[in-house]
């Protein structure tokens, strides 16, 4: 499976643009961390795009996920993919646990994204100039995309040893090489702020 179908099967599937956006937000950051540390970008990359996509049909657990697999091993996709899909949420991990770069990497990046697309949202410069210290403040205010699991975020930078402030700003970074198509770039004459 290539980058094209893995796109047309999470159009198929995902009529939501926040799940949509969701999906590529996940992606540049899974794909930066693939750099990072010299893995497959268009693996890990797939990995990330397609992680909730079966969420719209199959929103409970186990069904979600497990559902998706089912669909993507019929689309011939990349059993590491799958797995890493599998990973990222409880209930499957007793079968696919967080034992595989991919597999961390995925959980790490899932929330967090979460966040700091809420937290770009609600800056008139968006994602320009966002600095990895203003994430960490939006992370205290439990109120703030409350809906975003704070102890995923942690547990996340700590399964792949990473310091928080060091994860949040490569998934800052991530997400800014995509601003465009997340319609996160700032409007005309807005300046940078932190």
């Amino acid at each position: 499976m290539n980058r094209e179908k893995a796109w047309e099967i999470l159009n198929e599937y995902t009529k939501n643009p926040a799940l949509v956006r969701h999906g590529l937000c996940v992606e540049a950051a899974m794909r930066h961390y693939a750099k990072l540390n010299g893995e497959d970008e268009e693996q890990w990359g797939m990995a990330g795009l397609l992680h909730d996509y079966d969420y719209e049909r199959w929103p409970e657990p186990p069904e979600h996920t497990r559902e998706g697999a089912k669909i993507l091993r019929d689309a011939g996709c990349d059993e590491e993919v799958i797995g890493a899909m599998l990973s990222h949420v409880p209930w499957n991990l007793e079968d696919y646990p967080r034992d595989r770069p991919i597999r961390k990497t995925l959980y790490a990046v899932d929330e967090l994204c979460g966040l700091i697309h809420a937290a770009a949202l609600v800056r008139p410069e968006r994602l320009e100039g966002m600095k990895p210290k203003s994430i960490v403040k939006k992370l205290k205010q439990k109120a703030f995309a409350a809906a975003v699991s704070r102890e995923d975020i942690y547990a996340g930078a700590e399964l792949i040893e990473m310091p928080l402030p060091e994860h949040i700003g490569n998934c800052i970074t991530a997400l800014q090489s995509i601003a465009d198509e997340l319609d996160l770039a700032p409007s005309e004459g807005e300046g940078a702020a932190g």
